[in-house]
């Protein structure tokens, strides 16, 4: 198993290379799943991974003009301030049991691992039936603010819960909401994830044990999986990037909320 994650490590850079986001949607996942840690523990070393992967595929990203830094800058300010807030005074009041359903106990695990399934499941959906067309850049974007806040305040409570840096609600929000063509949006979303992520795992340190070994590992993997994902995005249709994605998300999504159904 520890080598299947091993393995999975890579699919992870890959896959913010790729279409900027869905890293930490496999990397919680393969944590708990292929390494045997602690859900609560595999959302904080989410928040490294993913963030020190992307800050190096955003900047691969930024060198070849796919980087819009006003837009992520308006996302960041909103959500960083949400993960702090998140991550300091909610997860500590969540408890280990949450309550019993006839004789299945429904621990904070289970929930989380729940949670993340469904966000999945939603995501690729959105991503799959997204359509072949490049969006067309929408000149009012810059009226938008209020989206832009809340978008960020909603993707901050995502990342300070669940660990997960947002990409998977990042792309479609980009996409809709800036009409961004893929790429920018691959590019974007990675920094925003970045600063997302690293706050998020900033705000928690001291607070939590941490395999610095182990961690920086399975990071060093991961940026050797961006780095290859970055570079075969330039031969590769936005479209069929964002569809190939939703269809790996859709089974992942499927087959964790049908192990934590059946191991309840």
């Amino acid at each position: 198993m520890i080598v299947a994650g091993y393995i999975a490590s890579i699919l992870i850079g890959l896959s913010l290379g790729l279409v900027g986001g869905g890293g930490s949607i496999l990397t919680v996942p393969v944590l708990v799943y292929l390494f045997g840690i602690d859900a609560m523990q595999a959302t904080y070393y989410s928040l490294f991974i993913v963030g020190s992967t992307s800050l190096v595929g955003a900047f691969r990203h930024y060198r070849q003009g796919n980087v819009q830094l006003r837009v992520a800058a308006l996302f960041g300010v909103t959500s960083i301030g949400t993960i702090l807030l998140v991550r300091r005074f909610l997860l500590p009041l969540v408890p280990k049991v949450l309550f019993t359903l006839g004789n299945t106990v429904v621990t904070r695990q289970m929930a989380t691992m729940a949670l993340f399934a469904l966000l999945m499941v939603a995501a690729s959906l959105s991503m799959i039936r997204g359509g072949n067309a490049e969006p067309v850049p929408d000149e009012k974007s810059e009226n938008k603010t209020l989206q832009f806040v809340l978008a960020g305040i909603g993707i901050g409570v995502v990342t300070g819960v669940l660990g997960a840096g947002g990409g998977f609600l990042l792309i479609p929000a980009l996409v809709l909401l800036l009409r961004l063509p893929m790429k920018q949006a691959v590019g974007t979303s990675l920094l925003i994830i970045a600063l997302n992520s690293l706050s998020g795992f900033a705000g928690d340190l001291g607070s939590a044990n941490i395999n610095w070994q182990f961690l920086l590992t399975i990071t060093g993997i991961a940026v050797a999986g961006i780095l290859v994902g970055t570079r075969l995005s330039r031969n590769i249709p936005g479209h069929k990037l964002k569809k190939g994605f939703g269809w790996l998300v859709l089974i992942m999504g499927i087959y964790i909320f049908i192990r934590e159904i059946y191991t309840a």
